[in-house]
C-alpha cells in the first residue's frame, strides 16, 4: 500500500483527488489533507509518504518552496497543476510527473502506476533539473537540460549537447557531441514536440538535428546535411522546403 499526502490550498481540490483515489485507484492510501507548506511539512515528517500530490501555488507560497525546505526527498512527487504549456513541457524536460486541473480519472491511475515501476528513483534530481529548467526560460537553450530515461537510469544532458536524434521504432537514439549515444524508451515524435522550439528540425521521419550542429548542406532532390561529427543525414524531399525555411535559405 502506497502512503500518499495531498497538498493544496484549495479545500475542494484536495477533497475531490483524495476521493478519485479512493473510489478509482487500488493500492494508495491518503494520510494526510494539506493546505499549506508548514502543514505538508509536519505531514511529511509524521506520515514519511510514497507519493506527494503537490499543487504548485499554495497561498502565498508554491510546491517548489515546500520542497526546498525539506533536507531529503525520499517520495515521489506528482504535481496537480492548471500551469502553462511552457511549465508543462518543463515537466516533461525533466521526467517529473503532472496531473492537470479537472484530473482525468485515466491519467490519475496512469501516474500512479509510474511511480509504481519508478519507486526509489533519484527523485531529487529531477527535481533540482526541474527548477533549473524553469529558471533558464524557453530562450536559454544552452543550459535546459533534458532527462533522458535510459536502461541505466536517468541521464540529464543539455539540448545544446544534442547533435540530432534517430528514430528506432518506438525508441529513439540520441546522438550527442562527445560522441556518445543513447537507447531512450520514447519516440522521436516526443522529443520533436518537446525540442522544436530549441532550434531542432526535423528533416526526415528518422531524423531530428540540432539546427545549430549543422556544418554544412549538399544540395540535391532531398539534399542531405552534414553535421559537426562529420556525419550525413538525408534530407526529405517531403520536409526539403520546410528545412531551407527554417534555416534561411531559398532556391538550393
Amino acid at each position: 500500500m502506497l502512503k500518499a499526502i495531498i497538498v493544496d490550498d484549495e479545500s475542494k481540490s484536495r477533497e475531490s483527488l483524495q476521493i478519485l483515489l479512493h473510489d478509482f485507484v487500488e493500492g494508495v492510501e491518503v494520510r494526510s489533507l494539506c493546505q499549506d507548506v508548514a502543514e505538508a511539512i509536519q505531514a511529511i515528517e509524521r506520515d514519511k509518504p510514497d507519493i506527494v500530490f503537490l499543487d504548485i501555488q499554495l497561498q502565498r507560497e508554491t510546491g517548489f518552496d515546500l520542497l526546498t525546505k525539506l533536507k531529503d526527498i525520499t517520495f515521489e512527487v506528482i504535481f496537480t497543476t492548471a500551469y502553462s504549456e511552457y511549465a508543462i513541457k518543463a515537466f516533461r524536460f525533466s521526467a517529473i510527473d503532472y496531473l492537470l486541473k479537472p484530473i482525468d480519472i485515466e491519467e490519475l491511475k496512469k501516474a500512479v502506476g509510474k511511480v509504481e515501476k519508478r519507486m526509489n528513483g533519484n527523485i531529487a534530481s529531477r527535481l533540482t533539473e526541474l527548477v533549473q529548467n524553469l529558471k533558464v526560460g524557453t530562450s536559454s537553450s544552452e543550459n535546459y537540460k533534458l532527462a533522458l530515461p535510459t536502461l541505466e537510469g536517468l541521464i540529464f544532458i543539455k539540448t545544446n549537447d544534442i547533435l540530432y536524434c534517430e528514430a528506432s521504432s518506438n525508441y529513439t537514439q540520441i546522438y550527442t557531441a562527445d560522441g556518445k549515444k543513447y537507447l531512450v524508451s520514447k519516440t522521436l515524435k516526443d522529443y520533436e514536440d518537446l525540442l522544436s522550439e530549441h532550434n531542432f528540425f526535423r528533416i526526415h521521419n528518422s531524423y531530428l538535428i540540432n539546427l545549430n550542429s549543422i556544418k554544412k548542406y549538399v544540395k540535391g532532390e532531398g539534399g542531405y546535411v552534414i553535421l559537426n561529427n562529420d556525419i550525413s543525414l538525408d534530407v526529405s524531399k517531403r520536409k526539403k522546403e520546410a528545412f531551407l525555411n527554417k534555416i534561411g535559405v531559398r532556391n538550393a
